[in-house]
């Protein structure tokens, strides 16, 4: 080796340590925050105004005063029943009535085949991982997230949690296989 090149590398590891450890190169430590006087300091004394009957409290100020500041003179309304007619001059809105169920976005496309189980508890199809699915079967649906690659080299399309198999066959424990469809989001 080069002595050139020995010199240069004493040199950058010196630097480097002088900068690594600001406390052997000479830096200062912080100084400590200075003590406040007792001077600074002035004794405060609250007063606790309680009503009395001689002291009376005045109109507040109209600008400080809310919108929707309720006055003595002030009159509540109930609300009109549902099969009541509108008031004079305001038509009737039509409000759609209750209904139940749910709605699922389209899927991008389905897949029908088989499905089975194993017990590692990972939901697997040839999808890229963190695909979200809806799994239907004859039992029901459950919407899943891919998480593991297969089945390889078979004619299954999916294979499920345990647990989730069986909510989605609706068959007996002994069932291995069961036909689903599964919407790919």
């Amino acid at each position: 080796m080069r002595p050139r090149t020995i010199i240069v590398g004493a040199a950058l590891t010196a630097s480097l340590a002088l900068v690594a450890l600001p406390g052997l190169a000479g830096s200062m430590s912080p100084n400590p925050s200075p003590s406040l006087e007792a001077a600074a300091f002035r004794q405060l004394s609250l007063y606790h105004a309680q009503a009395t009957p001689q002291e009376a409290v005045g109109p507040l100020d109209p600008a400080l005063r809310s919108d929707g500041a309720l006055t003595a003179d002030a009159v509540f309304s109930e609300p009109a029943p549902a099969d009541a007619p509108p008031p004079p001059g305001r038509p009737r809105a039509g409000q759609p009535g209750p209904h139940g169920g749910s709605d699922w976005k389209p899927a991008r496309y389905t897949v029908s085949g088989i499905a089975t189980f194993y017990a590692n508890g990972t939901t697997a199809m040839r999808l890229p991982r963190g695909t979200v699915i809806r799994v239907c079967g004859a039992g029901g649906c459950l919407e899943r997230v891919v998480n593991d690659y297969g089945p390889r080299g078979t004619n299954r399309i999916i294979d499920l949690y345990r647990p989730d198999f069986f909510a989605v066959c609706g068959c007996a424990s002994w069932s291995g296989t069961t036909r689903v469809t599964v919407y790919v989001y």
